[in-house]
């Protein structure tokens, strides 16, 4: 079956409603933490492969996203990058959608107009869009969320889950059209970012994740893993001992803290905590410090 740019497999199977969870890369997902929510959601729920575009290379340039080759007396396996569509049955419950989106480079408006025709095809109940990206924020404290929803429905979920709202005016991704024509077409549209610290970068970022998941646990009845858990607890002690090795980071984490006490506060009352000048000077210069890496 062929929806917009992408082929289906046949049999296609009948939804209930499903809720489509979604991450975007490279835009929003640091340290990977989108792609390890999905990861868990199709491990724990034995999903199938519903689709992926036909001709991924309308839409991506090889050269940015590259593919991946096994070499073993000539070429053995050749993974062309793709977005790709994961479906999960939830008995009893709404089915999920997972998708995996890459930022298309060209043809844009047929992308995203294809990704709404799935949305529409599958009588999509939600759309929530997964991710992270890097903040003033120390690693000391449990990790800010922000989003924002885009129908009633979708506000009190964002509001249920204690987000922050998102306050922002500058360069953004196309895909974002996604969320907008979504919510326009009646689909509630939900956006869950997680704050990470900037001085942290991480192959996978199990603070991070368990954030989210506690989220959806929360809203959709999508079960945390412990052993998450427990990981989070070793990077965060992990990143601490890092620390004492970098001696501007243990100057900056007390001003970040009382950011952070602060910032909530500062939401409800319409402004916005500032580190000083003197801070923020030390924060830029120690940006490509990355000293939680692992």
């Amino acid at each position: 079956m062929r929806i917009g740019g992408f082929q289906l497999r046949d049999p296609v199977p009948e939804c209930n409603e499903p809720y489509v969870l979604a991450t975007l890369r490279p835009w929003i997902d640091v340290n990977n933490v989108g792609s390890l929510v999905l990861n868990e959601l199709e491990a724990r729920y034995g999903v199938t492969e519903l689709g992926k575009l036909s001709k991924p290379g309308h839409f991506y340039d090889f050269t940015r996203y590259r593919p991946i080759i096994h070499l073993e007396e000539g070429i053995r396996d050749l993974s062309i990058p793709n977005t790709t569509i994961h479906y999960a049955r939830r008995e009893g419950q709404n089915d999920l959608l997972l998708f995996r989106l890459l930022e298309p480079h060209a043809h844009s408006e047929l992308y995203i107009s294809s990704v709404l025709k799935l949305l529409k095809t599958f009588k999509a109940r939600k759309y929530i869009l997964l991710g992270s990206m890097y903040d003033m924020v120390p690693h000391t404290r449990p990790l800010l969320v922000s989003g924002y929803g885009m129908g009633e429905k979708a506000l009190q979920d964002v509001r249920k889950a204690g987000a922050l709202p998102i306050t922002y005016h500058g360069p953004s991704t196309i895909a974002n059209l996604i969320t907008k024509e979504a919510a326009e077409s009646g689909i509630e549209a939900i956006v869950f970012i997680v704050s990470l610290p900037q001085y942290v970068v991480l192959e996978e970022d199990y603070l991070g994740k368990v954030r989210l998941m506690e989220i959806l646990n929360m809203l959709y009845n999508i079960p945390v893993d412990k052993e998450d858990f427990e990981k989070a607890l070793e990077q965060r002690n992990f990143i601490s001992a890092r620390m004492e090795n970098s001696p501007e980071v243990k100057m900056l984490l007390p001003q970040l803290e009382s950011a952070y006490d602060m910032r909530i506060k500062a939401m409800e009352e319409g402004g916005t905590p500032r580190l000083t000048s003197e801070m923020e000077e030390i924060f830029w210069k120690i940006m490509g410090k990355d000293i939680g890496k692992a």
